[in-house]
C-alpha cells in the first residue's frame, strides 16, 4: 500500500491545506511536511517493489501499480524537482496571487505524476498520463490572464489530443496482446494475431509515439511548449520543462519497450519515421530558440530540442540507445529545471525577461548566473557536466545501432544542435559576467535572491554534476 499512499498524500493533503484558515507562514510548513512524507512513502515503495492490483475495470483490463527499473529511474526525477522547486516557490510565489490554488494543483500533480511512473500497465499509464495533464493544466494559466488562458488551454487540448492517439495504440496493442496487463521488457504481442495486419499495428504504434510525444513537446505536436512555459509561473515552467513534460516520454518507452518490443519495430518505417522525426525536432529546436529574445520562451525552444534528444535515443531501439535516453532524462531535468528557476530570478528580482536586458547581471547577481552558467555548460554538452555523459552515450549508441545513414546522421545533428545551443545559452553568460562597456549596473547593489532560491538552483547543478562524474556507471549497472 506504500505506492497508494505516494499517490494519495500530496493529492489529499495538498487539497485540504490549500482550503484551510491557517496562516500563509503555517500553510508552507504543511506543504512541505507534505512533500517530505510523499518522498519517503514513494522511495521506500520503490524499494519494497511488487506489484499491486486494486481491481479489474473491465473484462481483461485491471489498474495495475507496479516499482521496476523505469519507474525508479523517472522517480528520482520526479521527486528531486518536485521538493527542490516548492521550497523555491515559497519565496517566489509572494508576487503571485491565488497562492493557495496553485500549490493545491502542485501537490495534486504530483501525485499524478507518482502514478504515472508506477503504472503497472498500459491502461493504467494512460489514466496516470490524462490526470496529469487536467492537474498540471491549472499551474499553466495560474495568472488567469487571456494569455494565461489561451496558453492553458492550448496545453490542454494538445495533451488530450496526443492522449488519444495514444489511447488508438493501446486498443490495438491490446488486440494483438498475449497478456497486456502487465509491463515485459521486450513486450507481450503475439506474433500470430497480428501477422498479416503489421502495417496497421506499425501505423497505430507510430500514432502512439506521436501523441504522447506531444506532451514530450516532439514534432509536429510541440507548438504548446513555446506557448506555455513563458506564461506559467516560474515553479510550474521549471517542472513542466524538467519533468512534467517526460511524462509523454515514460510513455513512450512503455509503449515501445514495455509493450511492443523494440525488436518488433526494429528496421521498419515507424523506426524510419521517429527517427526523422526527433532529428527534425532537434534541430528546429534549437534553431527556434537561437533567434528567441525572451528568456524563458528560448528555454522552452531548447526544451522542445532537448527532449527529443531522448528521443533520437529512444528510436535507436537498442538497448545502449534506451539507456542513453534515460541518462538524459537526468541531465536535462537538473540543467534545465534550474535554467527556469534562474529565469524566475531574474523576473522575481528584476522584472527581467529579455536576454539584452541581462547585460552586466554578474555583478549584481554574479551566484545566480554562476547557477545559469553550469548549467548552461551541461545543456552544451561540456564535460563534466551531465550532458556532455548523456550526448556522448546517445552519439555512441547512434554509431553502434546498426540504422544505416543515421549512424552518421544522428551524431552530426547532435553536434549541428550543441552548437546552436552553446550560441543561445553562453553569450548570456559572456554578457553578463563580461559586458564589455558601461552598463549602468556598476554602481548597483547586489540583488541575490535569498537561500530559498538560491539552494534549490545548486542543489540542480551539484545533481547535474553527478551525472555527468557517474551517471555511465550508474546507467551500466541498470537492468530491465
Amino acid at each position: 500500500m506504500l505506492m497508494i499512499a505516494a499517490i494519495l498524500i500530496p493529492m489529499i493533503a495538498g487539497t485540504v491545506i490549500s482550503v484551510t484558515t491557517a496562516t500563509d507562514r503555517m500553510k508552507k510548513i504543511l506543504y512541505a511536511c507534505t512533500v517530505i512524507v510523499t518522498d519517503m512513502a514513494a522511495i521506500a515503495a520503490a524499494i519494497d517493489g511488487g506489484t499491486l492490483r486494486l481491481g479489474e475495470m473491465a473484462e481483461g483490463v485491471s489498474l495495475i501499480f507496479r516499482a521496476d527499473t523505469i519507474s525508479r529511474c523517472f522517480l528520482a526525477v520526479a521527486l528531486l524537482l518536485y521538493t527542490v522547486v516548492l521550497f523555491y516557490s515559497f519565496e517566489y510565489m509572494k508576487m503571485e496571487e491565488r497562492i493557495p490554488t496553485f500549490y493545491a494543483f502542485y501537490l495534486v500533480s504530483m501525485g499524478a505524476l507518482i502514478a504515472e511512473c508506477f503504472a503497472g500497465n498500459l491502461v493504467t499509464l494512460y489514466l496516470s498520463f490524462e490526470f496529469l495533464t487536467l492537474t498540471s493544466m491549472p499551474l499553466v494559466l495560474h495568472e488567469r490572464t487571456k494569455e494565461a488562458v489561451a496558453a492553458g488551454l492550448k496545453y490542454l487540448f494538445y495533451s488530450v489530443a496526443g492522449a488519444m492517439m495514444g489511447l488508438l495504440a493501446i486498443f490495438f496493442v491490446y488486440h494483438y496482446a498475449k497478456d497486456p496487463n502487465l509491463f515485459v521488457y521486450g513486450g507481450f504481442l503475439d506474433p500470430s494475431k497480428y501477422a498479416g495486419a503489421e502495417n496497421i499495428l506499425y501505423a497505430a504504434v507510430l500514432a502512439g509515439i506521436v501523441g504522447f510525444g506531444a506532451k514530450a513537446g516532439m514534432y509536429p505536436l510541440h507548438g504548446w511548449l513555446p506557448t506555455a512555459h513563458p506564461i506559467a509561473p516560474a515553479p510550474a515552467s521549471a517542472l513542466l520543462s524538467a519533468m512534467i513534460a517526460k511524462g509523454g516520454v515514460l510513455a513512450v518507452i512503455r509503449l515501445v519497450y514495455f509493450a511492443v518490443g523494440a525488436q518488433t519495430l526494429r528496421g521498419t518505417w515507424v523506426q524510419l519515421a521517429w527517427t526523422c522525426l526527433a532529428l527534425l525536432t532537434i534541430l528546429m529546436g534549437s534553431t527556434m530558440a537561437f533567434s528567441e529574445e525572451v528568456l524563458k520562451k528560448r528555454l522552452a525552444y531548447s526544451t522542445v530540442s532537448q527532449i527529443s534528444y531522448i528521443m533520437l535515443g529512444l528510436s535507436l531501439l537498442t538497448e545502449e540507445g534506451l539507456r542513453g535516453g534515460l541518462l538524459h532524462v537526468f541531465s536535462h531535468a537538473c540543467a534545465k529545471g534550474c535554467l527556469f528557476l534562474v529565469a524566475g530570478v531574474f523576473i522575481y528580482k528584476l522584472k527581467i525577461r529579455r536576454v539584452t536586458e541581462l547585460m552586466g547581471i554578474g555583478r549584481l547577481m554574479p551566484l545566480t548566473l554562476l547557477c545559469f552558467t553550469a548549467a548552461s555548460i551541461s545543456l552544451v554538452g561540456i564535460p563534466p557536466m551531465g550532458g556532455f555523459t548523456s550526448k556522448w552515450a546517445i552519439a555512441t549508441a547512434a554509431m553502434d545501432s546498426g540504422t544505416g545513414i543515421f549512424e552518421v546522421l544522428g551524431p552530426v545533428v547532435l553536434l549541428i544542435s550543441a552548437l546552436l545551443t552553446a550560441g543561445y545559452l553562453l553569450p548570456v553568460m559572456v554578457d553578463g559576467f563580461f559586458p564589455g562597456g558601461v552598463t549602468g549596473t556598476e554602481n548597483a547593489e547586489k540583488a541575490e535572491p535569498n537561500a530559498l532560491m538560491l539552494i534549490p538552483m545548486f542543489i540542480l547543478c551539484a545533481g547535474s554534476l553527478l551525472v555527468g562524474v557517474f551517471g555511465n556507471s550508474f546507467m551500466s549497472g541498470l537492468t530491465f
